[in-house]
C-alpha cells in the first residue's frame, strides 16, 4: 500500500528530479512580494468563529489512519481541519477563513448553517427525529409536493433515499423492470456512484474496482474540449445508435447521464445531443435518466435542472447533494407509469424522507426561491466566467474554460494544441491557492480540472477573489 504521499508522488510522475524540482517550488520560501504583487486579500466577511478546543489536525489524521477505512483519501499535503462554516467560507481549527469554491463536493447549495435550514432541521428534530413511512408524517408529503412542482411534464412521483448512488441504483432498476431489457447505456467520463451497482455506470477507472460491472455499455463522450468530434452532436448520436446495433440484443432498458459531468471535471455536453440521444434511446424500447446530482436546483443559473440545458424531458430524473445543504438526502422523481413497475414487490428505504430531512431538504427549496438563487447563479456565473476567459488569454497553462453558473470547470494543459494534462502543475497550484485561502475541486480523468461549484450564495466580490488569486498563484510558478 501506498501512503498518501507516496500517492501525490506517484501522481507527479516517477521520475526523481521532477519530484525534487517540484517539491522545491511547492516548499521553498519565496521573496517577499512587491506591493504591486502582494497576494489578494478575502472579501470582507462579518462572522467571528467559535474558538476551537478540541482534537488538532495531527491527532484526527492518526485516528483516521488507525480507526477508518484506508481507501479514504484527503486533499492537501497537510489536510486542514475544517472545524466550522458559514454561508460560502469555511474556518479551520486555527480559525483561518478561506473561500469554499467547492461547497462540500457540490453539496452545500444554500451555504453553510443557513439560518432557515438549520432552523427547520433543530425544531423538527425537537419533536420527532425518525418512524419511517410504515406512519404518516406531514414533512415528507409537503416536500414531496414541493420537489414535484419544480419538474416539467409527468414527472411527479418521488422516492425519497439517501444519497446519489442510492438513487442511481434505484433508477436503473426501475429501467430494468420497466423495460424488461438489461442493458444500460452510460458515457464515458460518467460518475454515478460508487456502490456495486453504479460502479458500471461509472466509466472512469480511477473510481472503479475490478468486480463485475453488470449489462453496462459506456458510448463516447460529447466533451467539446477534448472528444473525437468536437460540438458535433449528430456524430456522437449516430455513436450511441451504432452502439445499440452492434453491441446490445439491439433493445436496451435505459440511459443515463449527467448533463454536466461533475467528476468528470466540469464537461457539458455538446449541445443538442441529448434530444437526439433520447430518440434513439426510446425508439430501442430503453427510458432515458437525467442524473442531476451535481447540477440540479438551479446551479447553472439558465435554468433549474440541467437537463433543460439540452431541451429534453427524462423519463426518469435522480438527485442528491445539494437537496439538503449537507443533509443525507437523495431523490428519484419519475412519471406514474414508471414507479408503479415498483409495486409488484415491496420497495422501501428505511431512512428515506425521514421528518428531519424531509424537513431540511422543503427548507432548501423555500430558501433557493426566497433569495433568488437561480438568478444570482446566471450573474454571478457569467462574471466569473468572464473574467476566468480574460485569465485564459493570459496565461498559457489555461486550456479551457466551461461550464455556466456556478457549475463551472479550468482545465490546464502544459501544451493548448496537444493538450496534454498539467498533471503536476495543477497540484502545485491547488496548494498554493489553499494557502491564498481558495479551496477548489479536482477532477477529469488525469486530475488537471479545477472544479469551481461553490455555494450559491457566492458573490461577486468572491469571484474576484478566486480569479485574483488564480492568477497569483499561475504567476509565481
Amino acid at each position: 500500500m501506498f501512503s498518501q504521499r507516496n500517492l501525490w508522488r506517484k501522481s507527479l510522475g516517477s521520475k526523481p528530479v521532477l519530484t525534487q524540482i517540484l517539491r522545491r517550488t511547492l516548499f521553498a520560501s519565496t521573496p517577499s512580494p512587491s506591493p504591486s504583487e502582494r497576494p489578494p486579500v478575502l472579501p470582507p466577511f462579518d462572522h467571528q468563529p467559535t474558538p476551537y478546543n478540541k482534537m488538532m489536525a495531527d491527532e484526527i489524521l492518526k485516528k483516521r489512519k488507525e480507526f477508518l477505512g484506508p481507501s479514504l483519501f484527503y486533499y492537501y499535503q497537510k489536510p486542514l481541519n475544517i472545524v466550522e462554516g458559514k454561508m460560502q467560507y469555511l474556518y479551520d481549527e486555527s480559525g483561518k477563513r478561506y473561500l469554499d469554491a467547492f461547497a462540500g463536493i457540490v453539496t452545500v447549495s444554500c451555504g453553510h448553517c443557513h439560518p432557515d435550514i438549520v432552523n427547520a432541521v433543530v425544531e423538527q428534530t425537537k419533536l420527532l427525529q425518525h418512524t419511517t413511512t410504515i406512519y404518516l408524517h406531514h414533512a415528507i408529503v409537503e416536500f414531496a409536493e414541493a420537489l414535484a412542482s419544480k419538474m416539467p411534464g409527468n414527472l411527479k412521483v418521488v422516492y425519497f433515499v439517501n444519497s446519489g448512488t442510492e438513487a442511481n441504483e434505484l433508477a436503473m432498476m426501475m429501467a430494468r423492470l420497466y423495460t424488461g431489457n438489461l442493458n444500460m447505456i452510460a458515457l464515458r467520463n460518467a460518475y454515478h456512484g460508487g456502490s456495486a451497482g453504479t460502479l458500471g455506470l461509472t466509466a472512469l477507472h480511477t473510481w472503479k474496482y475490478p468486480i463485475p460491472q453488470g449489462e453496462v455499455h459506456h458510448v463516447m463522450n460529447p466533451n467539446p474540449y477534448r472528444g473525437a468530434f468536437g460540438s458535433d452532436a449528430s456524430r456522437y448520436a449516430d455513436e450511441v445508435k451504432d452502439h445499440i446495433a452492434y453491441a446490445t440484443p439491439g433493445s436496451v432498458a435505459g440511459f443515463i447521464a449527467e448533463t454536466f459531468q461533475g467528476v468528470g471535471g466540469a464537461a457539458e455536453l455538446a449541445p443538442g445531443y441529448l434530444k437526439l440521444v433520447y430518440d434513439i434511446v426510446h425508439q430501442a424500447g430503453g427510458v432515458c435518466i437525467a442524473d442531476e446530482v451535481q447540477s440540479g436546483f438551479g446551479r447553472t443559473g439558465s435554468h433549474y435542472w440541467g437537463f433543460q440545458t439540452q431541451g429534453v424531458i427524462p423519463d426518469i430524473v435522480t438527485m442528491a447533494k445539494g437537496i439538503g445543504n449537507g443533509l443525507p438526502l437523495g431523490a428519484v422523481v419519475t412519471t406514474p407509469e414508471i414507479a408503479q413497475v415498483m409495486s409488484q414487490r415491496i420497495q422501501f428505504n428505511t431512512f428515506g424522507g425521514n421528518p428531519v430531512c424531509s424537513a431540511g431538504g422543503h427548507a432548501v427549496l423555500k430558501v433557493l426561491d426566497k433569495e433568488n438563487r437561480q438568478t444570482h447563479c446566471a450573474d454571478v456565473g457569467s462574471h466569473l466566467v468572464r473574467r476566468l476567459k480574460e485569465l485564459q488569454n493570459k496565461h498559457e497553462i489555461i486550456g479551457d474554460v466551461r461550464g455556466r453558473g456556478l457549475m463551472l470547470g479550468v482545465e490546464l494543459v502544459t501544451d493548448r494544441k496537444d493538450k496534454t494534462p498539467a498533471k503536476a502543475e495543477t497540484l502545485i497550484l491547488f496548494e498554493k491557492l489553499k494557502d491564498l485561502g481558495v479551496l477548489l475541486g479536482k477532477g477529469g480523468l488525469h486530475g488537471n480540472v479545477f472544479r469551481i461549484k461553490p455555494p450559491m450564495c457566492f458573490s461577486k466580490e468572491d469571484a474576484d477573489f478566486l480569479v485574483d488569486a488564480l492568477d497569483y498563484a499561475i504567476s509565481t510558478i
